[in-house]
């Protein structure tokens, strides 16, 4: 790629021992300076592509971070001096002409990368931040995903189309983001959670086969793996079932995958919900490593031990956990699962048993080992798989609460870091359509009111009460390493299922119409079968340069607060601007 430009005639990291004799000038940023001797000094140049060494007299007054253009012969290191680490370690330029293009003042940090800097200060100095190695790095990440994402999508037919920022308020799950109307004072936009609705409007139009990377804001508390707002590939595709969404994913997912990693992910296994919830205790498992749940209720069914006398008892084995963890650590682990909500947590070590009471091999000891049957202990060791020198925890409750406690307890103790173990895609499939049962018997959505349940299923819906409950979905997720990457279902088109479960969430027609009548009266006119997917671009972008936290790939993100340390947003506005939007300002409550 040229860039040269009439400042520059090369790039600080593209020069090599090819280059020697050329005459060149190179544009950048001064990252060190070393004095040598009285006469000399070495100044590393920093660009985008990298750092050069550049020799120049001592008397030239170049500080860190000064701008500068440096025009001299490149000529080779000596063999003593050459440094293999570097890509432009085997040459240096001899500076003739300096040209300092803009001072600086001292950075409000290092810019290397051993230095541990607070994020609000980071955030607060983003620009310089952003020249770090690690920083520049990952946009180019970001960049290189978005660009095999297009590509992908392209390539499969799919058309680009934007869709609106200023919509109206629907319910999607968060809070909406709301803009008041200056021409219609009390009235408000609301900012796209998502382009849901007005891809399924595309479908209905024609267009068969939709994508955006598309900007959504949802007002929510934020973590590492969730911003304010964020981007997302978002596609929708007509005459379709689940299997021509997993295609099309797949392989955008493959595509972008190995542009940044030059690897392509060939193997997309799949799990149902509830096997994923029975083995892994969470919709979004890490299967990078194994301990997984072990379903022990048959073994105490009769029990005389009360701590498990219960719906439910799993557990799960840490392989070499006697040596890993200490009496504190076991203590600690009790009281976080009892945060979970479990009542406890049972732990037992695995012993050699081989002449303690007459037994052989491994067997249970301490913990609550003493309560428990020969028979029970056997078993136990023998379903577990139990090693000596292993460690094993149960939980004991209702089977929801069980498979969730012990989800976080295996993450907790096995998950390996984000670099480690491979990139693990999972699709989950098979999700229920309804979530619980509220106070009135009315069923809890478990996605937007759109998703169309299995086939095999719609006749669940007449049943009513707890029969709802095994009313499958068509809807699916995407995870990476534990992280869910995005959501997708095929959407109801038929009028007669909908109506069935706006009646079953008791939206009533006039209710369905007021929030959802744009998208009803268009599938009116013939909405053809359509489903789609979207899945979170920064995530994505994170787990493939290694990042646990989606700020380290977006350029201007907000902290976990929800403050953006660099403009100082949000901020008040002034009375007058609020009088033109007709608004008036609570004071705080007391």
């Amino acid at each position: 790629m040229d860039l040269t430009t009439s400042m520059r005639t090369d790039m600080c990291g593209q020069l090599t021992a090819a280059d020697v004799g050329r005459t060149v000038t190179v544009c950048g940023w001064v990252d060190k300076r070393r004095e040598h001797g009285e006469h000399l000094a070495f100044i590393d140049l920093r660009d985008r592509t990298g750092v050069v060494q550049c020799v120049i007299n001592n008397s030239h007054d170049l500080r860190s971070e000064y701008v500068a253009s440096l025009t001299g012969e490149v000529r080779l290191r000596p063999n003593e001096t050459a440094n293999t680490d570097l890509a432009t370690g085997e040459i240096e330029i001899e500076i003739t002409d300096i040209e300092i293009l803009n001072e600086a003042e001292p950075p409000p940090f290092p810019l290397d990368e051993r230095t541990a800097v607070d994020e609000t200060i980071r955030l607060r100095h983003r620009y310089v931040d952003l020249r770090k190695d690690r920083m520049q790095r990952n946009l180019r990440t970001r960049a290189a995903v978005n660009s095999a994402l297009r590509g992908a999508m392209e390539s499969q037919g799919f058309v680009e189309i934007e869709t609106p920022m200023l919509i109206a308020s629907t319910p999607e799950g968060a809070r909406d983001f709301v803009v008041p109307s200056r021409k219609e004072p009390g009235s408000f936009y609301a900012l796209p959670q998502s382009p849901q609705l007005f891809k399924q409007l595309c479908m209905v139009g024609g267009i068969d086969r939709y994508y955006q990377i598309a900007r959504c804001l949802r007002d929510e508390d934020l973590r590492a793996d969730r911003q304010f707002e964020f981007m997302q590939l978002d596609a929708e595709m007509s005459f379709v079932d689940q299997e021509d969404v997993f295609t099309v994913i797949s392989h955008a997912v493959a595509e972008a995958t190995e542009a940044v990693t030059g690897e392509r992910p060939t193997e997309f296994p799949r799990i149902t919900w509830l096997d994923a919830q029975e083995r892994y205790g969470s919709d979004k498992p890490d299967t990078r490593f194994g301990m997984e749940l072990v379903e022990l209720t048959p073994i105490f069914e009769g029990t005389e031990a009360r701590v498990f006398q219960a719906p439910c008892v799993k557990g799960i084995r840490m392989e070499g956990g006697m040596e890993a963890l200490s009496r504190n650590q076991i203590d600690a682990l009790v009281e976080t699962c009892q945060r979970w909500g479990a009542k406890g947590l049972a732990w037992m070590k695995v012993i050699d048993g081989d002449g303690v009471d007459g037994k052989t091999g491994p067997t249970l000891d301490a913990g609550v080992a003493k309560f428990l049957s020969a028979d029970e202990n056997a078993q136990l060791v023998a379903v577990l798989e139990a090693q000596v020198g292993d460690m094993v925890f149960l939980v004991a409750d209702e089977r929801r609460l069980v498979r969730h406690v012990l989800g976080l307890l295996r993450i907790e103790l096995g998950k390996p870091p984000v670099n480690e173990g491979g990139l693990n895609f999972l699709w989950v499939v098979d999700f229920p359509l309804f979530e619980g049962l509220g106070d009135n018997g009315q069923p809890i959505p478990a996605h937007h009111p759109f998703t169309m349940p299995h086939d095999e299923d719609v006749h669940l819906l007449d049943e009513g009460g707890e029969a709802l409950l095994n009313v499958r979905s068509q809807a699916y997720d995407l995870v990476l390493n534990g992280w869910e990457l995005g959501s997708g279902s095929i959407r109801i088109h038929r009028s007669d299922v909908q109506s069935r479960i706006f009646e079953l969430l008791g939206i009533a027609a006039a209710e369905a119409q007021a929030k959802f009548g744009f998208l009803l009266d268009a599938f009116r006119f013939g909405a053809p079968p359509h489903g789609g997917f979207a899945f979170g671009t920064d995530r994505l972008t994170a787990l493939l340069a290694g990042e646990t936290n989606i700020r380290e790939v977006i350029a201007f993100p907000k902290t976990q607060s929800g403050a953006d340390p660099l403009t100082n947003a949000p901020s008040p506005i002034d009375a007058a601007h609020l009088d033109d939007l007709g608004l008036r300002v609570m004071p705080p409550a007391t």
